[in-house]
């Protein structure tokens, strides 16, 4: 690597290929993580060799990869590191997103205070508990609702919101005040597709309405729902067009596809093998390019309608968690406002012409141009990025910087691996949960849990593997950012509670 300003390094490589590193001295830069993005760089090889063997494989696209970018949560991932930026010409690679398509976040601003949330947070962990984790979520779906959201995302889902009148979660949606919030998530919620993903016929293999087990899931890892207040305002101006003000509660959402993400993109990845040049040898990280035009643009066809799916179920699936905690806030302290700000992903693939800008783990940060003719046309786009489990989030607006292809980070990254981590001594972990409050399946103050140490400790082990200590401090990380230009912060937030899968 070579330094070449304070925030920047480039990140040298045999194929000369354009490779930037956002970090100032204080970011630890894994090298794990490095030598993963190294492997990643022979993609280029990749597809030269199948060019080569097969002129046509590519439809007369000359494939490269044009230029990558590195978040300063840059961290080892499986087959591409967390927080990569990666832009190609004449092929997609869905593995260059990951399996949990559209993970991303969401935040809703509040008018309930900080001091009624505290007051009643016995009551609110007690429904929230039932709600989210003890058979109450109550969202029935007609396989028709279900086609809607896989096809055409939020916009569809909208369309047939009726029709199971206000059956369960159905009386908590508002659908005038929905619709005016699909201005608020990136590309109105919606990538748009003709048909569902051969893998995922068994999600509507029924008739008849069911409660579904998959959507309104926060999943595991260090997926989350957190109830936040606004800690500092950073950018007057940006706060006061954004509606938050100093002490606000807010909730920051973080979650993707979960269980249809993975067979949706192991579909994807199914077809990619099949068209793989069978004299060639498998790559070592098993990252596949998808030629876009050509004898296979049926199978790109069918890729990017698996992609699309996944997509569009992680934006419903978002949007289910928030009714879900709206629901158990209504009825423990009255119905009061929750605006939707901004719901994006970080895990997505974005076209323009023949090239394709594939984020893993890093999440769009456009500027004023980009923003034209949305309600951030103004300010830029909002960027959340959500500190470690009881640490500060932050919400920034994006400047549209083209070194980091208009991205930024989507977290701090991780400082060492779930194992290492789970090793944390038991008094660390102590001080940790005295400090902070946790919502998850596994209550251990439950008196039923009393002499079962087996489960409490796997609950222990889960918890430990996502608590600050395995995670780079975020202080660093978004200096970096906001010092490149990349991003301007507007807001410190800092966790009341956290709700865990």
């Amino acid at each position: 690597m070579k330094r070449v300003s304070a925030v920047e390094l480039n990140v040298e490589n045999e194929y000369d290929i354009p490779v930037t590193l956002f970090a100032n001295k204080d970011v630890k830069v894994e090298k794990a993580a490095l030598q993963e993005l190294d492997a990643l760089l022979d993609l280029q090889d990749t597809v030269e060799q199948i060019d080569h063997l097969d002129p046509d494989f590519f439809g007369g696209i000359k494939p490269q990869i044009e230029t990558v970018a590195v978040t300063p949560d840059f961290h080892k991932g499986s087959g591409i590191p967390i927080g990569t930026i990666l832009k190609t010409k004449g092929f997609l690679s869905p593995q260059a997103i990951g399996r949990d398509v559209n993970c991303g976040m969401r935040l809703m601003v509040t008018d309930w205070t900080l001091d009624e949330v505290k007051r009643s947070l016995p009551l609110l962990e007690k429904r929230i508990r039932h709600v989210f984790f003890q058979g109450a979520r109550e969202i029935p779906l007609h396989p028709i609702q279900k086609e809607a959201l896989l096809r055409e995302g939020l916009p569809g889902l909208s369309s047939v919101a009726e029709k199971l009148g206000d059956q369960g979660i159905w009386k908590h949606y508002r659908k005038d005040s929905e619709l005016i919030s699909l201005q608020h998530v990136s590309e109105n919620g919606q990538m748009l597709t003709a048909g569902i993903c051969e893998g995922l016929a068994n999600y509507l293999d029924h008739e008849e309405p069911r409660y579904d087990a998959q959507i309104g899931s926060i999943g595991g890892g260090n997926h989350f729902v957190e109830v936040q207040e606004v800690k500092e305002v950073l950018d007057t101006s940006t706060a006061y067009a954004w509606g938050l003000k100093k002490g606000a509660v807010v909730v920051m959402i973080h979650t993707g596809s979960v269980s249809i993400g993975y067979p949706a993109s192991g579909y994807a990845e199914m077809l990619l093998k099949q068209i793989y040049p069978k004299a060639l040898q498998l790559p070592k990280n098993g990252i596949l390019p998808m030629p876009i035009a050509g004898k296979y643009a049926g199978a790109f066809a069918q890729v990017q309608e698996a992609i699309a799916n996944a997509a569009n179920f992680a934006y419903g699936n978002r949007l289910f968690l928030s009714m879900m905690l709206r629901k158990v806030f209504e009825e423990v302290l009255g119905d009061r406002a929750f605006d939707l700000l901004w719901d994006s992903g970080h895990n997505l693939v974005w076209r323009d012409g023949d090239s394709f800008t594939h984020r893993k783990g890093a999440t769009s940060a456009r500027g004023l141009e980009a923003m034209a003719n949305t309600p951030f046309a103004w300010t830029g786009e909002p960027v959340l990025i959500p500190g470690s489990m009881g640490g500060a989030s932050f919400i920034l607006r994006g400047n549209g910087d083209a070194r980091s292809m208009s991205s930024a980070s989507h977290g701090a990254g991780r400082a060492m691996s779930r194992g290492h981590a789970m090793r944390a001594s038991d008094e660390e972990f102590k001080r940790f949960m005295q400090d902070f409050k946790i919502i998850s399946p596994i209550d251990p103050n439950d008196p039923t849990l009393r002499g079962r140490r087996d489960i409490l400790q796997k609950w222990e082990e889960h918890i430990k593997q996502e608590a600050p200590w395995a995670f780079k401090e975020i202080a660093p990380v978004i200096e970096t950012q906001t010092d490149a230009g990349l991003v301007g912060a507007v807001a410190e937030l800092e966790p009341i509670f956290t709700i865990k899968g």
